[in-house]
């Protein structure tokens, strides 16, 4: 597992990266939640309380950052994230709080 800083427009993430089978595992870490490929369970994460979103399909950090938000934890909807909202977005919410 790798552990990097990532910035995109100017701010940092803490960013994880694991190679698994067909796809890498990636989250990227704001100050108050994540946003995670789908092998990250969003189950796992409502009963742990976390702040998480979620996006299929993505093999980098790049594409994650610009994909959309396809599922959410219930906090970060409490937060205002979205389904359909830019990862971008997402992690400007989870950012500020």
């Amino acid at each position: 597992m790798s552990e990097q800083s990532i910035i995109f427009d100017g701010r940092e993430y803490k960013g994880l990266s694991f190679e698994l089978g067909n796809m890498p595992l990636l989250i990227l870490k704001a100050k108050k939640g994540y946003v995670a490929c789908s092998y990250v369970n969003k189950q796992s994460a409502e009963h742990l309380g976390d702040i998480a979103g979620f996006v299929p399909g993505v093999k980098s950090f790049d594409e994650l950052y610009l994909s959309k938000i396809r599922d959410m934890t219930a906090w970060a909807e409490e937060m205002g994230i979205r389904e359909g909202m830019s990862v971008k977005k997402a992690l400007e919410i989870m950012d500020k709080m």
